[in-house]
């Protein structure tokens, strides 16, 4: 099976969707690869290295697209009057790129018409076993790096605080707006080179992430979060929106540098720095907005432009990714391998739809829609709850049943007849106590009793784990310390200095200090995952 890889046309595009180190994975799955002629160029990739790599170059761009499998990075464009790069793909084969469907209709139509199956990488899922195919953070990671090193190519001053013969310097002041992968990237960046960073985003969650890595966080108390299905952000509400505009204008004044990467899936950027903001600004100062192929989130954005208001530049720059080309080119190769690898079968690529990963990012299917992918049962959104009063039954409407008693969980019975059930169980097992203490030998009773001991206050411990940490290791850990607390107490009440009196109060000591931390990291653990304010 062939994997087509043609060059990149679209303006200012230096990336390439394949290396010489991916070619030689790829060959490793039992791919040939064809490589266009010059493609890897512009990304300081030689087609030399992709020949001894193992791929073979192909002279036009007919003929890396008419291979089975297609792989690059921007969706397909026309390539003059007459021709467009959908047209060359070979019909019933595979185009694995950036496609943007929710605007793409007219390159889907040309697509489907070749009776394609088309991956959209910017659908790849947000879900642990998808991170190492996903090109958005990819590329995300290297725009928040390239975005501090523009601005510092910009300012004219130095980012770190230094102490001259000719002086003192302050360290550049840097806001970052959206703490996503590339809010973080640009967060570590500007840290790096010795500014002092404070950040913000909707998402409360994104707080410990940005003060993990040395910069300060901001927060509006709303109580709005703007976090969406798969962990991207959502729009919140107006309320929230003016608070957060009064928050960030009162920090714009103060800072020489801010990087908005703000972001909203499927939706123009939101303005988050406005004309007023940037007209506070002192003299000097850069913003450098990621979002400017959206929209931008600048009111004085220009995308491919560098703008200057009142001394203010505003970068908008839309290619930072392919201003790293070679690094870019083989984090995205990489990207790509691991997606080919998981679809490939017997040295073939095939399409399951039953595989998450590729159902949530496949848009064509042998030339039928398949985008969007049906909702996942458990994210389904229920109605909004009817703000009217329910209306009263009929009297000829059928009496509804009563609810059904409630149920016992664990332990603690409830009012009724489980509460009865417990007691009687109980009284049963105290009969059979003193019956058993009357016939049976003492050493069997005092075994007996350890044993019923044990496991009462091994449940008692157990329960009182929280239901979302109950693991077997948990629950056999927790019993075993309680079996230990038992025994010890029971060699300790025997009155008398011996070796069996002191190693049983060392066990109750150890076994306390277990079950106490045990209850220590379970509530730390808990505490990670709950909400502030909640």
């Amino acid at each position: 099976m062939k994997v087509g890889v043609p060059t990149e046309i679209h303006a200012g595009e230096r990336r390439v969707a394949a290396t010489p180190d991916t070619v030689r994975k790829l060959k490793n799955l039992g791919y040939d690869v064809c490589v266009q002629a010059g493609a890897g160029t512009r990304a300081r990739l030689l087609d030399a290295a992709f020949e001894e790599a193992g791929a073979t170059i192909v002279p036009t761009a007919e003929a890396a697209w008419a291979c089975d499998v297609v792989i690059k990075v921007r969706p397909p464009e026309r390539i003059d009057a007459g021709v467009h790069e959908a047209d060359l793909l070979k019909e019933g084969g595979v185009l694995i790129c950036l496609l943007y469907p929710a605007s793409a209709e007219r390159k889907i139509a040309r697509l489907s018409t070749r009776r394609a199956s088309v991956i959209a990488l910017d659908q790849i899922p947000r879900i642990s076993r998808a991170q190492k195919m996903d090109v958005l953070s990819s590329m995300a990671n290297i725009a928040g790096y390239r975005a501090v090193i523009e601005a510092a190519n910009h300012f004219g001053s130095f980012f770190s605080g230094q102490i001259t013969a000719a002086g003192r310097t302050r360290p550049a002041q840097v806001l970052v707006l959206g703490a996503g992968v590339a809010g973080l990237a640009a967060i570590a960046a500007a840290r790096g080179l010795g500014a002092e960073v404070r950040a913000f985003d909707v998402r409360p969650a994104a707080r410990e992430q940005v003060e993990s890595l040395g910069a300060r966080f901001l927060t509006v108390e709303l109580g709005d979060e703007g976090v969406g299905a798969g962990g991207y952000a959502k729009q919140v509400s107006q309320a929230f929106l003016e608070a957060e505009h009064a928050l960030l204008a009162e920090h714009a004044r103060e800072v020489d540098i801010i990087v908005t990467t703000a972001l909203v899936p499927g939706a123009k950027a939101p303005l988050l720095v406005t004309a007023d903001m940037v007209e506070s600004m002192r003299p000097g100062s850069i913003i450098v907005d990621l979002a400017a192929e959206q929209g931008g989130n600048c009111a004085y954005t220009q995308p491919d432009r560098a703008v200057e208001v009142r001394g203010v530049t505003v970068l908008g720059y839309t290619d930072l990714t392919s201003r790293l080309a070679t690094q870019a080119s083989q984090l995205f190769g990489t990207n790509l391998v691991h997606l080919i690898e998981q679809m490939t079968v017997d040295g073939a690529l095939r399409i399951d739809p039953a595989d998450e990963v590729v159902r949530r990012s496949l848009v064509l299917h042998d030339g039928v829609l398949v985008w969007p992918p049906p909702p996942e049962p458990q994210t389904a959104v229920a109605p909004p709850p009817s703000k009217d009063p329910p209306a009263k039954p009929k009297p000829k409407d059928t009496p509804v049943a009563a609810p059904a008693a409630p149920v016992a969980h664990g332990h603690k019975a409830h009012a009724g007849g489980s509460g009865r059930g417990t007691d009687v169980a109980l009284g049963v097992a105290g009969v059979l106590g003193l019956l058993l203490g009357w016939v049976a030998p003492s050493e069997l009773v005092q075994h007996l009793t350890v044993f019923v001991l044990a496991c009462f206050v091994g449940w008692q411990v157990i329960w009182s784990v929280a239901p979302a940490l109950h693991t077997p290791l948990m629950s056999v850990t927790n019993a075993i310390s309680g079996i230990i607390i038992v025994g010890g107490m029971l060699q300790v009440g025997a009155g008398d200095a011996s070796v069996a009196s002191v190693l049983g109060v060392v066990a109750i000591l150890v076994a306390s200090i277990n079950i106490a931390g045990g209850f220590l990291v379970t509530q730390r653990m808990l505490q990670m995952f709950r909400r502030e304010g909640a």
